[in-house]
């Protein structure tokens, strides 16, 4: 029973190691990722703030592709926000916490997306 366990510990670590070896390569690929499917829904496919549930919030949400809207914000305002909701930045309380779906490794990833949209035209 402890030899099952410690082979699916092993397994594990291999699997986690591997995946971090994967991402390094493609961080921007994986913060776009992240971004498609946690943020999406509010924030549209395109950043733009247009998502599928947008027309149902009494805040609408950030347009991700407005660069002197989005340069007014620093990387450490748009983690926190991203880590413990609107309410810690002052911004709305409809913008949920994704703590406990998503590791600060993975926020970081999406904040360089959130970079990415608001400047790549620029």
């Amino acid at each position: 029973m402890i030899a099952n366990a410690m082979v699916r510990m092993i397994v594990a670590a291999h699997l986690a190691l591997l995946a971090g070896a994967v991402y390094a390569d493609g961080a921007a690929d994986r913060g776009k990722e992240l971004y498609r499917i946690y943020c999406t829904q509010c924030h549209g496919v395109l950043g733009n703030g247009k998502g599928v549930n947008a027309a149902t919030l009494s805040v609408q949400p950030r347009d991700h592709t407005d660069t002197a809207e989005m340069s007014a914000r620093t990387d450490e305002d748009l983690f926190k926000a991203i880590k413990h909701g609107g309410k810690a930045v002052n911004k709305s309380v409809l913008m949920p916490n994704w703590n406990a779906n998503l590791g600060d490794d993975d926020i970081h990833l999406i904040v360089a997306y959130l970079r990415e949209l608001c400047c790549k035209n620029n």
